[in-house]
């Protein structure tokens, strides 16, 4: 084992689950008959939950709801997402042999994602990834999510690691956010669900193929060292 940990997020980084989060909120609006959603207008608050998800799009819509409708839709949300969680999801070209590789050279590997975590495991289950990990930390798993540092730190803890020999990998703000917040470097995926151009953002560096995973967590590793 060589003591490193590389914590990963969800959704955007190693997943593309933009068609399955949409088919879940597009069941939410036809509850409402309101317009669907096109999964390019999901990506980009994926990364804040499942609730941001429903509010984002209701106020796009200007359907004002209160707090207990909005419970109420977000219930229908994850029940039609639990049971179509891995329909068109797919992971981003290379992650599952950059993955392997990583877990084959001793790599601690962790899960930091602000999916609720028996989703987080359910999805990984059914991608056939979960095996790879040491934790799964989803954003019921504490009592703080991404942006706090506490979330990536509780995932690192608990995959058996330490902050300095972790480098997380993300794909939006609030991985950048907790990350620097940690102290851990972070690797931004060129492809994933930002909505925002990279250089704003500003991680250490920027990944447009996991073919290079290997090459940058080791870049930042050596920084450390």
């Amino acid at each position: 084992m060589n003591g490193a940990t590389v914590v990963f997020d969800l959704d955007g980084t190693m997943i593309d689950t933009g068609p399955d989060l949409t088919a879940a909120l597009n069941h939410v609006l036809r509850r409402l008959d309101l317009p669907q959603a096109a999964p390019e207008d999901v990506r980009p608050v994926v990364g804040l939950g499942a609730r941001a998800i429903i509010e984002c799009a209701l106020a796009k819509r200007g359907h004002a709801i209160d707090a207990g409708a909005l419970e109420v839709h977000l219930d229908s949300f994850l029940a039609y997402y639990r049971q179509n969680i891995a329909v068109r999801s797919t992971p981003f070209p290379g992650f599952e042999t950059a993955l392997a590789g990583l877990a084959a050279e001793g790599f601690r590997l962790a899960v930091c994602t602000n999916k609720r975590e028996d989703l987080a495991v359910k999805l990984l289950k059914e991608m056939r990834l979960a095996q790879h990990f040491h934790a799964i930390a989803g954003g019921d798993t504490f009592p703080k999510r991404k942006p706090d540092p506490g979330h990536l730190l509780g995932a690192i803890a608990l995959a058996g690691g330490v902050a300095q020999r972790a480098v997380m990998v993300g794909d939006s703000r609030p991985d950048v956010a907790a990350a620097r917040a940690a102290g851990v470097p972070i690797i931004a995926v060129s492809f994933g669900y930002a909505g925002e151009p990279l250089e704003n953002l500003q991680p250490d560096l920027v990944l447009h193929h996991f073919d290079d995973l290997r090459r940058a967590v080791g870049s930042l590793l050596a920084r450390r060292s």
